[in-house]
């Protein structure tokens, strides 16, 4: 009778058993906080490589259009459209082949403002005329420059 007491006693001493929380998910250990942002650095780091290497093309053709000094306007036409098609041959490959009428086509097509007139047809005719043909002026080549300018800003 004693040990019954002795046990009734501590009865209301006795608590209910309380199962712990579960582990949350969120927030996330340090750790991923790092491996989170090295994966962004990484996109960024690869964006910013993509970028740089579009603009040095960009600058690279331009110099090249720029360093192109030949006293005759055909000359420097067909430098020009060779800077062209060394475009075309990386980004638009189906073009690299057409020539006359539709090479202009395909370059006003993708160009902002179109070439035509007499520096159109410079460029269109001047890998088959003389070098040392009269027809064409110093003014037509500068219309013809300031296309090429514009069109590798647009096409590269």
């Amino acid at each position: 009778m004693k040990q019954e007491r002795l046990i009734m006693d501590n009865l209301p001493e006795l608590r209910d058993i309380h199962v712990p929380d579960g582990v949350s998910a969120f927030p996330p250990a340090y750790g991923w906080w790092v491996v989170l942002a090295g994966v962004v650095a990484l996109f960024l780091l690869a964006e910013l490589f993509l970028l740089l290497r579009r603009a040095s093309k960009k600058l690279y053709a331009r110099r090249l259009l720029q360093n192109i000094t030949s006293s005759s306007p055909v000359n420097a036409a067909v430098q020009m459209s060779e800077i062209l098609r060394r475009i075309c041959v990386y980004k638009y490959p189906e073009a690299a082949a057409l020539s006359g009428r539709a090479w202009l086509d395909f370059l006003n097509a993708h160009a902002g403002t179109a070439l035509s007139g007499q520096a159109a047809e410079l460029l269109i005719n001047a890998p088959y005329v003389p070098a040392d043909t009269e027809s064409y002026r110093s003014a037509d080549l500068e219309a013809l420059r300031r296309f090429c300018h514009a069109w590798i800003g647009e096409n590269l």
